[in-house]
């Protein structure tokens, strides 16, 4: 045998042999971490606390199960465990852009263009063109001085309320504002007040027992679970009477609510009223992620300095700034898809009213189907499940005790055949579990 073949197989043999004893200790490590585990009172408790609030979220009704999808965000998808195409009616793709052509090839465009991340905050080297075309369109759209990019409008609610009030300012949050919100407010250190859900004269009250340098008044545009909307009007006229500023969450409104979806300042008639907006990239623009501030320039500036999830967190990668890109630029051509998103609504909720089903909320594509039970809404998505069409129940804690529902949400790339199906599915289960004659 050649000399270099002997030494390929001595070399291959200790290989080999190494290999083994990495694997054998590994084992060892992972043997003696179980045992050490085991040993450990307080971890041993711990899991036993955890353990028995599972049991306790199940035993409710209330567990969460997590659907596995097999295809892309569409108004068709296929989930683990079937074949089958089942239509969507509960993603947040109001606009059905999620998986559109164009928006997917420009994704990809700027990815083999600017590459898939920046490993870096903005500050350092995290800030690249896109960046600031983006945001320059956001602004752009909403008609304000300016904006800035977060992780998620979770960041952006986050990362707001604690570097612009004081102890000497005062926040005024409705009652049933998202949990980013409440979370936002929390780290601030303002005089916090919370008001009843669109409850003005409770509001006007607050105001007018306010003393502080700063007023603001925060409010989700829409809210998620009750698709109900703020009344935006009354809120800026008392802003105006009380000297506060005025804030609104539009994640639920921005791109497709309002005649051309800018939101619920459109929908009202007051395009400019409200001096601070936060929403997102990651529902009707385009489902990927992202989130942002909208506002005076002053305001932005201080929270490129101040912003600590804005400091401390990754710029978004290139191929989620692509997305958002050109969605706006969709949005400024055409309100076609926003006035789609609006018809398809109207369809779903006559139907289902006329049916005899209670759907709460105003004119909007959030339309939840009240079912009052948590097991009963929980019974009631697997059925229509199984009849094709995916929504999901919501009970505690998401929703409060007793008023879970099925929470149905209209998308522009829902056909009318669509809709009727699933409107069709709803009156056959209603009908099998009792819920309507």
């Amino acid at each position: 045998m050649p000399i270099f073949s002997k030494y390929a197989l001595l070399r291959g043999a200790d290989s080999v042999r190494r290999q083994s004893q990495r694997l054998f200790a590994l084992s060892n490590a992972h043997a003696s971490a179980s045992a050490s585990a085991a040993a450990r009172p307080a971890l041993s408790q711990f899991r036993d606390i955890l353990s028995k609030q599972i049991t306790g979220i199940k035993d409710a009704g209330t567990y969460k199960m997590e659907r596995i999808i097999t295809s892309s965000q569409s108004t068709e998808i296929t989930v683990e465990g079937t074949q089958k195409r089942i239509l969507n009616f509960c993603a947040n793709n109001y606009l059905g852009l999620a998986n559109n052509p164009e928006v997917v090839n420009y994704s990809k465009e700027l990815l083999d263009k600017y590459g898939a991340g920046l490993s870096s905050v903005r500050f350092i080297c995290g800030t690249q063109t896109i960046h600031k075309q983006l945001e320059k369109k956001i602004a752009q759209f909403h008609g304000r001085e300016d904006a800035i990019l977060y992780a998620s409008c979770f960041d952006a609610n986050a990362g707001l309320f604690e570097a612009i009030l004081t102890p000497d300012d005062a926040v005024f949050s409705d009652e049933l504002n998202h949990a980013s919100i409440i979370d936002g407010i929390r780290l601030c250190k303002a005089q916090k007040q919370r008001y009843k859900h669109r409850d003005m004269s409770d509001l006007e009250k607050q105001l007018q027992s306010s003393t502080a340098r700063l007023k603001l008044i925060v409010t989700d545009g829409v809210f998620s679970m009750d698709g109900n909307i703020a009344p935006l009007p009354k809120i800026v006229d008392l802003a105006a009477k009380y000297d506060a500023l005025v804030f609104i969450d539009e994640c639920h409104a921005t791109g497709f609510f309002g005649a051309t979806g800018r939101g619920t300042e459109e929908y009202h008639n007051l395009l400019g009223r409200v001096d601070i907006i936060n929403s997102t990239l990651g529902k009707a623009l385009g489902g990927a992620a992202g989130g942002y501030t909208t506002g005076p320039k002053e305001l932005i500036t201080l929270l490129r300095q101040k912003s600590r999830p804005y400091l401390f967190s990754n710029s978004l990668p290139p191929p989620v700034v692509a997305t958002g890109i050109k969605v706006m630029d969709m949005l400024m051509h055409s309100d076609q898809l926003s006035q789609r998103v609006q018809s398809n609504t109207k369809r779903f909720r006559d139907a289902m009213t006329k049916a005899g089903f209670i759907i709460a909320g105003e004119n909007h594509p959030i339309c939840p189907v009240m079912l009052g039970d948590a097991r009963l809404a929980s019974i009631f998505a697997d059925q229509m499940l199984s009849r094709g069409i995916y929504v999901i129940g919501f009970s505690y804690p998401v929703v409060p005790k007793g008023k879970a529902r099925i929470r149905v949400q209209i998308s522009a790339a829902h056909t009318t055949d669509d809709v009727d199906h699933a409107v069709a599915a709803f009156i056959d289960v209603g009908r099998s579990l009792k819920v309507i004659k």
